[in-house]
Parts: C-alpha cells; structure tokens; sequence
C-alpha cells in the first residue's frame, strides 16, 4: 500500500496547492500559468480525487495492519517528543544515532505519528468537506439560509490549504534529512526503508 499511497498523495496533493495560486493570485494575469478556468477545472478535479485517496487511505488503514502505525503510546509521550525534537535541532547536524528508529512495528518516531495522525483526522477532513460545499455554493445558500455562508467555508478552506502547505514544506525539507538527502523519498515509493551500513 505504501508506494501507491505515496503516489496518491503526490498526484492529488500538487495540483490543488500549485493551482491555489492561479485562484487566488493571479486571476486574469498575464503571468499565470493556467488561465483562471483550468486552474478552477484541475483545481476541482485534484480536490475530489484527493477525497478518493483519503477514502481509499481509511480503508487501508482499517482493513489491514497499518493502522498501528498511528496509535499513540501516551505514557511518556512528552519525553519521547522531546527527544526527538533535539535530534532533529541539532543530533542529525552532529550524527548522532536517530533516538526511533524506523522498525517494521513502528515506522512513525513519536513527533511524525503525532504530526500523521493530526494531518490525517484534524487537517485533510475539514480541508476535503470544506472544498466539497465549495464545488455546490448555491446549495449551501439555500440549505442554511445565510447570504454569505459561502464567505466563511471558502476562508476556512483557505486557512487548512495554507495549514497543509505548511506541512508540506516541512515533510519535504525533514525528508531530506535522511542519510542520503534521497533515501528518505526512496522508502517513500518503493516501501523499503533502508539504515546506513
């Protein structure tokens, strides 16, 4: 499941962060490099099929043994996060020995199964259904009956696109951070994760 997750979430996570942009930016410039209407288009198109991969990534995690990757172990949890917060502000510059190291029953140290696990159920749920009311707007109008209920789900949609941008930086730059700046990307598609010799 791993490579493809990964592939997924590459396909469908890209195109709507980069067509933002043009959406928001750049509508009607010159300079843009899509017209406004197909950055809307593959703006919609990217978005549902991100709803899809979250579907299919559910039912992975449901149906097959996965899901313990993200079960928190909270005794002693602050400890762990700090531990691994000081490896990666200053223990990887030195190369120290990473304090969770990657194992087949826990692949997640404990900073990245709490960062997984908020993205997962707090950021990419309200993001998709908040994206979804805003492919209907008029629908929205009419059930709540509020004139500019629109204005508050498309600046909430707007805060947990900018929240998952923030994320994605991060997950690139911490990625790189393996023992080749490469490794790390490599597990990502073929599943592998592979230590140094």
């Amino acid at each position: 499941m791993g490579p493809y997750l990964a592939l997924g979430q590459c396909a469908t996570v890209f195109d709507p962060h980069l067509n933002r942009y043009v959406i928001h930016y750049t509508p009607g410039a010159d300079t843009a490099l899509l017209d406004f209407k197909t950055a809307i288009l593959t703006h919609n198109i990217a978005g549902t099929a991100l709803a899809a991969w979250y579907v299919f990534f559910v039912a992975g995690n449901l149906l097959s043994r996965n899901s313990i990757h993200y079960h928190i172990q909270f005794k002693g949890l602050i400890g762990r996060l700090f531990r691994q917060v000081k490896y990666y502000m200053s223990g990887m510059f030195r190369g120290e020995p990473h304090p969770f190291p990657a194992e087949d029953e826990n692949k997640f140290n404990p900073l990245q199964q709490l960062t997984y696990l908020s993205v997962m159920a707090g950021l990419i749920p309200p993001l998709i259904l908040t994206g979804l009311v805003l492919l209907f707007p008029l629908l929205l109008t009419e059930w709540t009956g509020i004139p500019n209920a629109i204005v508050w789900v498309a600046i909430t949609h707007t805060t947990f696109a900018f929240l998952s941008s923030l994320f994605i930086v991060m997950h690139i730059y911490i990625a790189s951070t393996g023992h080749t700046v490469w490794s790390n990307y490599r597990s990502m598609l073929n599943g592998w994760h592979t230590e140094p010799d």
